[in-house]
């Protein structure tokens, strides 16, 4: 059954690309005469960077000052960078469905990492869709009758073999396969179905990088769609023993930690500060590596028509595992409904259009880049598609300075290691709403005046509260979000 409609969809798009090249100026100009294709502008390729778990706070140009990354630096300078960035989820699954078909991940009922940690205690554990479905037209796809050619680098996490990059859309596939993290560790042999081993010792950023700039090339004429989705920063932490060496001496000389200590839900673990020498060179090597690609880009002098998009799929792993990094001042981390869990580094470079070094504060999600790469070639909205997100086109261009959208959601219905227990979100204007979903009690916050969510304001603004709660129940309403139920057998301790 699943084959059949499989085949009737890719049909379906065998017929879709003859028209759209009727239809769309970018294809017609390959039949043009040569005077009419030297006088038209070339399509925008797009080169989309995903890091994996890497907080909002790692980098040098949101504040960070122990990790070095004078190529994101570089890149927030030559762009427009965001301050109220979100993933859609505090975990990676759930935000790269929503970054591939512009839909909030509780539509797509993949609320978890897959296949999730499937803990029950007072609440039963929502199921979740282990595969990204295939009926959903992701960005690739989309672009495709365009003329785009599009290449997956790196971390997939969406599904199982018949549901990979190749099944979604994507000519080229590296790395991409169901695995959330390098089993092996980031060292070759990687022992990866679709990644074939590297020399011994060859590191696995350095290998995906050299991936990108080989696709970057082979397609350079475009355009093209680069998705390089980097496995790092997330566990194991290892690095490359001599970057390791110089952040161990940065480290040894940093002064005496003049933060207090957090002592609220969801930080009681953070770490204080930013100063594990391994993490910090797992950043800088990451950073190294996207300058080798942006690098690449202006060797072949294709920059000037290369639109790129650097983000985060969820916080940094502050309050789990091995706690590597401090999100500080932002609460908690990955895993959490906090601001330390959800709000990301990111930045856009739209060469000819984003004014260089400038930011942007409007609240913007993973769910708004499907219609903005779409808005970005010129290509019509699917609005039936991507029905969650919103262009930031106006933002990018600087013609507005709000995007007029009422609120942006969250729905975690799941517990998770770092001590997060199942909650949804809203944030409207400047206030966000948590609704905590075993007892159903609610904190807000405004993020813009208290960034460290210290002062739950709850019971001194009550409209507010009503108001934000009522607007978070009439979206899980809408999208069909699925709550968790009361497990019968559940005892309290």
């Amino acid at each position: 059954m699943l084959s059949n409609s499989t085949n009737r969809r890719d049909f379906l798009k065998l017929l879709g690309v003859g028209a759209a090249a009727l239809a769309i100026p970018g294809c017609a100009r390959r039949s043009a005469s040569k005077s009419e294709a030297e006088s038209s502008p070339r399509p925008l390729n797009f080169v989309f960077i995903l890091i994996d778990d890497l907080g909002c706070m790692d980098l040098g140009c949101y504040g960070g000052a122990f990790y070095e990354t004078p190529n994101l630096d570089r890149l927030a300078a030559e762009g427009m960078r965001f301050t109220n960035a979100y993933a859609a989820c505090p975990v990676c699954s759930p935000t790269r469905a929503s970054i591939l078909t512009g839909k909030y991940p509780a539509r797509l009922h993949i609320t978890d990492y897959i296949p999730g940690e499937q803990r029950s205690e007072r609440l039963l554990s929502v199921p979740i869709l282990n595969d990204l479905p295939l009926p959903e037209e992701t960005i690739a796809e989309a672009l495709k009758p365009a003329g785009y050619r599009n290449g997956f680098i790196g971390k997939w996490h969406l599904g199982s073999k018949g549901y990979y990059p190749e099944n979604q859309g994507f000519d080229v596939n590296l790395g991409g396969c169901h695995w959330g993290h390098p089993w092996h560790g980031y060292f070759s042999p990687y022992g990866m179905e679709n990644l074939p081993d590297g020399p011994k010792g060859e590191y696995l950023t350095d290998r995906l990088a050299a991936e990108a700039i080989r696709f970057i090339e082979e397609n350079k004429q475009g355009p093209f769609f680069l998705y390089l989705c980097h496995y790092t920063v997330h566990e194991p932490i290892s690095a490359k023993p001599e970057v390791i060496e110089k952040y161990r001496k940065k480290a040894a000389a940093l002064p005496p930690n003049p933060n207090p200590r957090f002592q609220k839900e969801g930080d009681k673990q953070n770490r204080e500060y930013q100063d594990d020498p391994r993490y910090a060179a797992m950043v800088e090597l990451m950073d190294t590596n996207v300058g080798r690609v942006l690098e690449k880009l202006k060797e072949l002098k294709i920059a000037d028509h290369t639109a790129i998009i650097f983000m985060s799929d969820n916080g940094g792993l502050s309050t789990a595992g091995s706690r590597p990094t401090s999100n500080r001042p932002l609460r908690a981390g990955k895993g959490w409904l906090y601001e330390g869990g959800i709000r990301e580094p990111m930045i856009i470079k739209w060469p000819g259009v984003t004014k260089p070094g400038s930011t942007c504060s409007e609240p913007v999600i993973s769910t708004d880049f499907y219609p903005t790469m779409l808005e970005m070639a010129g290509l019509p909205p699917k609005p039936a598609q991507h029905m969650d997100g919103v262009s930031l086109v106006p933002l990018l261009q600087g013609t507005a300075p709000a995007l007029g959208r009422p609120a942006v959601y969250w729905h975690y219905p799941h517990y998770h290691g770092s001590g997060h227990r199942p909650a949804g979100a809203v944030r409207a204007g400047d206030y966000k709403l948590i609704e905590f979903y075993e007892d159903m009690r609610v904190e807000l916050y405004n993020t813009k005046e208290d960034i460290r969510e210290d002062h739950d304001l709850s019971s001194k603004m009550p409209e507010t509260k009503d108001k934000l709660r009522k607007m978070l129940h009439e979206w899980r309403d809408r999208v069909g979000a699925e709550m968790p139920k009361p497990n019968p057998n559940f005892r309290d301790k």
